[in-house]
């Protein structure tokens, strides 16, 4: 992962898993999997010099092949920045559906409707979807607090890379490219 990944899922107040977003607890390391990226060999995609896992991050940082084959990539997927002005939806601040209440990041409009709402049956539009190009700003849903402790126990802004219009194979390279850059 990522340092900008990893901050996010290791908040002081409920760190979670990078992949399941379930919290964490204390625990011990896990030896088995160490011991697997010690001894499978990969071989670079740049310069095809075999190595160990455990040695491709500091490889893939010193071998210009590897990063001309990486930067082929990135040309071959990246698109021509749009120069039209745009209006994007506020995704980062939501209103409470049941009560007046706004500017409730992700993380706080769950919260709040944890600690208000939680008793409320009335099928209202969750705002997060609604803010996503895929929502339906009509849908209500049958059950909110259901849909709040499924859907958004995590950020998309953790997996979006900040493009909500780009496809998956853009986000795949972007991502890449930025964990390459994050030493």
């Amino acid at each position: 992962f990522c340092t900008p990944c990893l901050q996010e899922c290791l908040k002081p107040k409920k760190p979670v898993c990078g992949v399941c977003r379930s919290s964490l607890s204390p625990g011990s390391r896990a030896l088995d999997l160490e011991k697997q990226i010690e001894t499978t060999e990969t071989t670079c995609n740049g310069c095809n010099k075999k190595m160990y896992l455990s040695k491709m991050r500091s490889h893939a940082a010193s071998c210009s092949k590897y990063q001309n084959y990486i930067m082929e990539g990135v040309k071959a997927v990246t698109k021509e920045p749009l120069h039209s002005t745009r209006n994007f939806p506020n995704r980062f601040t939501f209103p409470c559906p049941y009560c007046s209440e706004k500017n409730f990041d992700q993380e706080g409009l769950v919260e709040h409707c944890k600690a208000l709402h939680s008793m409320d049956a009335k099928q209202v539009v969750c705002p997060i979807c609604a803010s996503m190009p895929w929502g339906d700003p009509n849908y209500r849903s049958a059950n909110f607090m259901e849909h709040l402790q499924r859907r958004h126990r995590f950020s998309y802004d953790t997996f979006v890379v900040g493009d909500y219009d780009a496809d998956e194979d853009d986000i795949m390279a972007q991502v890449l490219m930025r964990s390459l850059r994050d030493k």
